[in-house]
């Protein structure tokens, strides 16, 4: 994927404003912070788009059904 696109992008934008206003504390779980930021609407809007078929979400996803499964109950995406 190129790094010119619009996600990729959007990530460093919000990256540069949370280490900018850190005010002094030490960035904390950066990872999963950027990872449940962009995975939670992701999976919501796949799931939206399948009609909330997990088989047709899993697979455009290209992920195991019981991770996408596990991932859902994670975010409490129904």
């Amino acid at each position: 994927m190129s790094e010119n696109c619009k996600l990729s992008q959007a990530v460093q934008e919000s990256l540069d404003d949370y280490f900018m206003h850190l005010e002094g504390e030490p960035p904390h779980a950066v990872y999963d912070m950027v990872l449940g930021c962009v995975e939670k609407p992701l999976l919501s809007y796949i799931m939206h788009k399948v009609g909330g078929n997990q088989s047709k979400a899993a697979e455009i996803l290209d992920i195991n059904r019981n991770t996408l499964r596990k991932k859902l109950q994670q975010y409490k995406i129904e």
